[in-house]
Formats: C-alpha cells, sequence, structure tokens
C-alpha cells in the first residue's frame, strides 16, 4: 500500500495491499477499498462501505456518509461500489436507508462526472455516464449504458432505462425510456437515441425495429396499451424491442413519451 503520513485511515479499515491514499484522505470504520484502487487526494470514504477493484476517486469527492432523509436515525446502512468507476470531483454517494434497502449501489465501469450526486437507496448499473452536476434523488434506479446529462435531476423513485439518454438541464418525474433521447423541463421523449446505440454496437437492423417501435409508441394517435399492442403484433422477436415493451408494463410512476 501507497499511504500518506496525512492520511487518516480507521483501524477498521481493510485496504488491499496495493491501494494508493493520497493526502488528507479519511477512510472511516469497516471501510473495504480492493485492489488497485486509489484515493488521490481529500477523499472522505465513510463507514461500512465497500469499494471494489480499479476504482479511482478524485479530490473532495463524498462517499458512504448518512443520506440526506430526515426519517434516517443512524440505522446501519452501506454503500457498494463495484469495479473501475471513475469518481470525480466533490460527487457524492450517500449511504442507504433501512426503509429503502439499505444500500446504494453501483456496479462496474461508470464514469460520474464533477458534482454529480447519487442519494440513498438508488441503484446505477455499469457503463453509465453522469455529467457535471446530474443528480439522482433517493430510491431511483439508472440501468446500463444510460446517460445522464449536466444538472439533470432525476425525482425520486424513477427508473432510467438501459441505453437511455437524458440531456442537460432536463427534469425527469416519471420512468426514462430505455434506447430513448429524453430531454426539457419537464422532460419528454424524443425518439430512439440512434447514434448512441451505433456507438454501443447494437445492430442496425435492430436499431432499425427500435426506432420503428418508438414511432409508434410516440405517435399522438395512439394511447400507450394500443402502441404497445401494435409493437407486439408488428415488431416480434426482436430483444431490445421486447425489453422496451416489459419495461414499460413494469412501470409504476408512469413513463416519459
Amino acid at each position: 500500500m501507497i499511504i500518506h503520513p496525512t492520511a487518516i485511515i480507521h483501524s477498521t479499515a481493510e485496504l488491499d495491499e496495493d491501494v494508493q491514499v493520497g493526502p488528507y484522505c479519511v477512510v472511516g470504520q469497516n471501510v473495504r477499498i480492493g485492489a488497485g484502487s486509489e484515493l488521490v487526494s481529500h477523499v472522505v470514504v465513510g463507514r461500512d462501505t465497500l469499494i471494489g477493484e480499479g476504482n479511482r476517486l478524485f479530490p473532495f469527492a463524498s462517499v458512504g456518509l448518512a443520506p440526506q432523509d430526515l426519517k434516517f436515525r443512524g440505522e446501519p446502512t452501506r454503500v457498494e461500489i463495484g469495479d473501475r468507476n471513475t469518481i470525480r470531483e466533490y460527487v457524492t454517494i450517500n449511504r442507504g436507508t433501512a426503509g429503502g434497502g439499505g444500500v446504494t449501489r453501483l456496479v462496474d465501469d461508470n464514469f460520474i462526472m464533477a458534482y454529480a450526486h447519487v442519494a440513498h437507496d438508488s441503484r446505477v448499473g455499469s457503463r453509465t455516464i453522469f455529467a457535471n452536476g446530474a443528480s439522482l434523488a433517493g430510491h431511483v434506479e439508472v440501468q446500463d449504458d444510460a446517460t445522464v446529462g449536466a444538472f439533470s435531476g432525476v425525482q425520486q423513485f424513477c427508473r432510467v432505462g438501459a441505453h437511455g439518454f437524458i440531456g442537460g438541464y432536463s427534469a425527469v418525474n416519471k420512468d426514462v425510456l430505455p434506447f430513448s433521447k429524453t430531454v426539457g423541463n419537464r422532460a419528454h421523449a424524443y425518439g430512439a437515441n440512434t447514434i448512441g446505440l451505433q456507438r454501443k454496437g447494437i445492430p442496425e437492423e435492430n436499431i432499425a425495429a427500435i426506432s420503428r417501435a418508438f414511432r409508434l409508441l410516440l405517435s399522438k394517435k395512439l394511447n400507450t396499451s394500443q402502441a404497445l399492442e401494435q409493437i407486439r403484433n408488428e415488431i416480434p422477436g426482436v430483444p431490445e424491442v421486447d425489453y422496451l415493451v416489459r419495461f414499460i408494463e413494469a412501470s409504476e410512476r408512469g413513463v416519459i413519451k
């Protein structure tokens, strides 16, 4: 381990042998940090936080401190961070609450830019991008390969579907459709995120099917139930389209159209 002499490490913390801890970092009680991870400097890691391998946390990031929830009474909760995540300056990731399952979780290969906020009991998948100042309220789910634009806010209990793209300065108060371009205050969906899907290597014929599904879904002539029925009949057997239909059917808050 390379630990700067100004860093403060709690006696119960467990750090892998090649973890690097820079100047003025604070690592709290019952923290575990995996191989190859680095706290650059001035990073605070609160109690009961698990950080996996190959992560890099930049100055003034704050991970694992108490949730910003008036119902929180100090109950034991935690943050779990997977592998190879980049967490930039002034990012805040709060512990969970008992009422929300007790854990805030990020999986792997996420890029969290400066000043972003991940609130209590939120769940973030893999390969997501949070631009500067992007904020999740409590109990939000962001699925794999999604992007949350700069200074956008996602309301409590909303979901952001896989490959969904939220444009900058958006206000999100319902579920964001998978594969969609969604932007505005209040946010609206503007069809399939075709460029993003191409960059992710999704086959062109599948992208065409997704775009067709969005044309039906966003048509003024069809309500959501009618659009879903037509999608099932006209675009069978495309995995991404099937997932889009299931996502809508499972929505509790409704979806942004």
